[in-house]
Formats: structure tokens, sequence, C-alpha cells
């Protein structure tokens, strides 16, 4: 079997998802011709020895619809023999699309490919493709469906979570990850984007440095009024032990939107060498799983469980987890089960300060555990990401020495 060895990575930053953040006058389309494009310049990549191209995207419609990876492929230049496919599993999509394409890797079908995610959530808001999952009545009746916040309150309820515990998480997170950014943690994979008023945009723009307890406390809950609306009720019906939802998590203690995207290059041995370029690490396996779609949110971790048992390792075995900051109280329960300390556990912070950009975010974690293998001279690495209605994916990633 070949190997799926990741050969490059490069993003954009994070700009804020609504029509002030940097990267709102860009449609998602012209984020990955950017980066198409640069992997080129950077590499001297022949992109006729592509061999597919896929993108996860979450909401696809408008401006992100008729399949954008095919899109950027024409208007990146890349020619009319390159294929693109753009796939969806919610917030999972991009870390999805690289499993997806290194297991085609593994398997023959590919020898030199393109994976990673793409979400413009200023210029195409969540759920406005209509789908059913949430928009129809019905449907969100029959199977339970709610909204992700309510799934975080849920289940720091479960877990007995306090409010402190859950700000404590968010002010850790912005200080690892506005420590990362002073060091030029990112340097290395950042693309910098030129804006129309002539400055450059080349840093996540979400991360709060000066956040702080104090000032997370006087922030309101940001669900209560959704659970009161009726969403609390739809989750009670489905665990039946609890008479209430504790309502604790902030916008501070919460994933903020933001637009994004992000490319791998991944090959195996012969398009590594027809590439010139250094292995950095092969993507051993990954694992998707599903769970109750109301409690929705730990999928993620039974995909990271599910991926390391599968290589015969142990979390102990692991370097650096990347895990996608989907709520506190989800991050806390990571910690607790799998032994994942702050120094393993999203080391350069995570989505709670940089930001989530649905389909991007999942790529975004891969390559940035590579880069953190490297940095540290670790081995093995999990980037995973839970999913909208319980679903969650896991990469495996082990670090190839220079």
């Amino acid at each position: 079997m070949a190997e799926a060895l990741v050969l490059d990575y490069v993003r954009t930053a994070r700009g804020k998802g609504s029509p002030r953040g940097s990267l709102h006058g860009f449609t998602p389309v012209e984020l990955l011709v950017r980066l198409q494009r640069a992997l080129v310049e950077r590499t001297g990549l022949d992109p006729a020895r592509v061999d597919d191209v896929t993108i996860g995207c979450a909401t696809q419609s408008g401006e992100q619809g008729a399949n954008p990876a095919r899109t950027a492929n024409l208007l990146a230049g890349w020619g009319e023999a390159v294929p693109g496919v753009s796939i969806n599993r919610f917030c999972a999509s991009g870390v999805d699309a690289v499993g997806q394409t290194a297991a085609r890797i593994r398997g023959g079908d590919l020898g030199l490919a393109v994976a990673g995610g793409v979400e413009s959530v200023s210029r195409v808001p969540m759920f406005s493709d209509n789908g059913p999952l949430y928009c129809d009545p019905a449907t969100v009746r029959k199977i339970g469906a709610v909204h992700m916040g309510i799934a975080a309150d849920l289940n720091a309820t479960l877990d007995g979570w306090k409010r402190e515990e859950l700000d404590a998480y968010a002010v850790e997170t912005h200080s690892k990850a506005a420590e990362a950014w002073a060091r030029g943690a990112f340097a290395n994979e950042i693309v910098p984007i030129e804006l129309p008023d002539g400055s450059v945009f080349a840093r996540d723009e979400l991360v709060r440095p000066g956040t702080s307890l104090e000032g997370l406390a006087k922030m309101p809950p940001a669900f209560a009024g959704m659970g009161a609306d009726g969403q609390d009720a739809i989750a009670l019906a489905a665990h039946r032990h609890l008479d209430r939802i504790d309502h604790l998590h902030t916008v501070g203690s919460s994933p903020a939107m933001a637009d994004a995207a992000a490319l791998l290059l991944i090959g195996d041995e012969a398009g590594a060498r027809a590439t010139g370029l250094r292995p950095r690490a092969r993507i051993l396996a990954s694992a998707t799983c599903s769970t109750d779609p109301v409690i929705m949110l730990t999928a993620g971790q039974h995909a990271v469980e599910a991926v390391i048992a599968k290589a015969g390792l142990t979390p102990a075995d692991i370097d650096v987890f990347e895990f996608a900051e989907a709520f506190s109280a989800l991050c806390l329960k990571f910690r607790r089960d799998l032994g994942a300390g702050p120094d393993r556990l999203n080391p350069n912070g995570g989505t709670i300060a940089m930001g989530h950009a649905f389909g991007a975010t999942g790529a975004i974690m891969v390559g940035g555990c590579v880069e953190e293998l490297e940095r540290r001279e670790g081995r093995y690495g999990v980037a995973a990401v839970s999913g909208a209605a319980g679903l969650g994916v896991a990469v495996l990633i082990e670090r190839i020495p220079a």
C-alpha cells in the first residue's frame, strides 16, 4: 500500500466572519485561487500533475455552490484536465477532505492531490442553504436537531462543568494564540493577501490578547434565549434524566465565526519525487464517527479515540492534539478523558481564539498539526473536528524527520 505524504500546507489568515472582516471582500473561490497560485509559486508545482482537488465546504450555496473546487481550478489556471470535488460533512468537511484524499492515495487511486477547505461565513451565512436539518420544522422535531450552542450547554450540564471552568479555558486558548502569533509560529503557513486599501492581511484577526476571566465573567449566556424558545425542550426530550439545561457558554467561550481557506499538497512517493519536495509527514489513518444528533459535539472525540486505536496507539503516544474548539465544555471533556494537558491540546490556541471557518477549519488543523510536530520534533499528531448532526472526523499524522 502506498503512503500518503504531506508535502506542503498553506492557508489564509482567518478574518472575522462578518461584513467588517478583512476577507469579506473576497469570494470563497477567490480565496482558493489565491492559495492555489501561492502553492505553485512556493513549491514549483506543475498543476498538470495534480490528479484531483478535494475541498471541504459546509454551506454549499450561492457563492459557495456549484462545486467551488472545480471552479477554482479553472480560474487558477490549473487547466481543464485537473478535476475538483467539493464535499460537505458540516464543520468536519476540511479534515474529511484530507482524510478521503489520503485514503485514495494509499489505495493507489491518486498519485498527487490537493485537499483543503474554504468557508466565507461573512458572504454565505450559516444555514443559508436552507437545509431541512435546521430549517424544516418537521425534520427538526423528528430527529431532534438542536443548535450547536444548545448542544454545548447540554454537554456542560451532563459533565457538570462550572461557568468559571469554561471561561478559564477560553482565556487559556486566547493566551496561547496571542503568544504563538508573537513568536511567529504561523509565519510559514500564511499566504498574505493584499486588501483593496493596499494593506496586507496576514494575521488571524479574532485573537484577543487581553482576554481575562474578569472580562468573560461579565458576558451573559449566549444560548439561554434560544433554549427558552423551544430548543431546550428538544434536548431535554432526548435526555429525560435532566430537568434543565444550564446555559453557561458565552460568546467568549464559543468559537467565533471566520472566513478562511486552506490547502494541503499530498502525494505518494512517486508524486513526491515528481515535485522535488521533501515529505514532511505521512497521514497514517482517518476515522469517521457519529453520535446522538442532540448531544452532537462528542463525535470528534470519538473519532480521535477510534483513529488512535486503529493504529495500535494510545492517547499517551500522541504528541499533539489539534481539536476544534467547539465550545469550552468539549475541550475540557477531551482533556479529562484523554489525559491531554495544555501542552498537547491545541498548544497554539484554537478556534475559540482564532475563529472557526467551518469547511476550512479541519484542513487548518491538519496543517497546523504538521507544523507543530516539526517545531517540537514530535512523532504523532491527531487533528479532529466535531460537526453538526453528531458527525466527527479525525486524521492521524506521523512526522517524517528531516
